[in-house]
């Protein structure tokens, strides 16, 4: 490791840098949030495949000891996400609630914006964006694994969501890119790449992402900064030069995790309040469906569904072939580079409609009105793109231990695989 590195940790912590020091010697920590919009901490304790103990700051998070937790058929159903434990405290901090508009700026890979959508429990916008196109993509399918319903996906710098979303969001957090020192167990690129210049450099760019977000934030609505670093230049003093530059916005509270004060590899967060104030008045945009592709669609669902309410309320907008679900209320996205608004429904291409495998993992079984329940042979194959012998007529839910998984196509004695093959394993 970095000596200069060290230099600084054994001036920052003192009498406890030796126990710092020691702890990067051991395994780094595990851990798992369970997914609430599919079902209670305490159903997932009762069929988890592997050992969970609580983590203290998370009421749905759970440390674990297994190194491959993704390789569970429930990790495909979007019942739980592999997260680093003490990354897990950042989220709560912000407090969103049903309703709200919301807004992750830095998302990519979704750990704490899938985390706020639960909290929202499918009421109200929640924009999830990332700055980098492949990491954004990787946002959108744990969106989609996670069944978020609400969520709108965009690919966008920070600096241009500000310049049209002024004073829009009432809750806002900003994990920042970072230079990583609660990374060093996990990662060995970590501790390689560092340097004080990094540091500095990360600082600076923080603080650029903080005044962005300090501009969409409306009055009376609260901002969370959090890093997996222990610097003071990206933690402490980032978060007293924002309070300083923004007397309308107080710091409330600061949490700074270390890996030899708790189980985890290290986070810090600060959430800010801004004062009330005359808000502006944001009118939802009109959006439009393609007429056959919607009447396509309503055939498709009257078959598809069991009950004409399975799906959450939203508004029915084509987007080229694709159709999707809106959150009721949402903003323009003119201009923006938009990987999903809301809930994939499926595409109308050749005159057909043709279901998305996010109204799958979406929607709990009993809304579907064919769902094939697979064996644990099945369900291995399955996910590797296999076929299997079924016997019916007609599109279904693919589903393990009662929770759908993915799509298939009964015709011909033979269930037709429909799981995307980029997610194939």
């Amino acid at each position: 490791m970095n000596e200069r590195y060290f230099e600084r940790m054994r001036a920052q912590l003192g009498d406890e840098f030796a126990a710092y020091a020691a702890c990067l010697g051991g395994a780094p920590a595990r851990g798992v949030r369970v997914n609430t919009l599919k079902l209670s901490p305490q159903e997932f304790c009762a069929a988890a495949p592997f050992p969970l103990e609580p983590v203290p700051w998370e009421a749905s998070g759970f440390y674990i000891e297994e190194e491959k937790p993704g390789k569970s058929p429930y990790h495909d159903a979007g019942l739980f996400y592999v997260q680093e434990p003490s990354a897990m405290c950042a989220a709560p901090l912000l407090a969103a609630m049903p309703g709200e508009r919301v807004l992750d700026l830095c998302s990519a890979p979704g750990g704490k914006g899938t985390q706020l959508a639960q909290a929202m429990r499918g009421q109200g916008i929640l924009v999830l964006n990332e700055k980098m196109p492949d990491r954004a993509r990787i946002l959108l399918q744990n969106v989609e694994r996670m069944g978020v319903t609400n969520a709108v996906v965009t690919c966008a710098d920070p600096a241009a969501l500000a310049a049209r979303f002024g004073g829009y969001f009432d809750k806002i957090l900003v994990d920042a890119p970072c230079s990583g020192e609660g990374m060093l167990r996990k990662e060995e690129s970590a501790a390689a790449e560092w340097s004080e210049q990094k540091v500095l450099m990360c600082a600076d760019r923080q603080a650029k992402i903080l005044e962005s977000a300090a501009r969409m934030l409306a009055p009376g609505g609260a901002l969370v900064y959090s890093t997996c670093t222990f610097s003071r230049e990206e933690d402490e003093d980032n978060a007293a030069r924002f309070a300083a530059a923004h007397p309308d916005f107080a710091l409330q509270s600061e949490v700074k995790l270390y890996p030899h004060r708790v189980r985890g590899e290290g986070h810090y967060a600060a959430r800010f309040a801004r004062a009330e104030g005359e808000r502006r008045t944001f009118r939802p945009a009109k959006f439009t469906a393609d007429r056959r592709a919607a009447a396509a669609w309503s055939a498709f669902a009257d078959d598809f569904f069991a009950h004409p309410d399975a799906l959450p309320q939203g508004q029915l907008a084509s987007f080229g072939e694709s159709l999707c679900l809106l959150p009721p209320g949402l903003f323009t996205l003119d201009g923006l580079k938009v990987l999903r608004a809301g809930l994939a429904l499926g595409a109308f291409r050749g005159g057909r409609f043709e279901p998305a495998h996010a109204l799958a993992l979406a929607l709990p079984r009993a809304a579907f009105a064919r769902a094939y329940d697979c064996s644990d042979e099945e369900i291995a194959r399955y996910l590797r793109g296999e076929e299997l012998e079924a016997e019916g007529k007609g599109w279904c839910a693919v589903c393990w231990r009662g929770y759908p998984v993915g799509l298939g196509k009964l015709a011909g004695g033979k269930l037709k695989n429909h799981y995307p093959k980029g997610l194939r394993h």
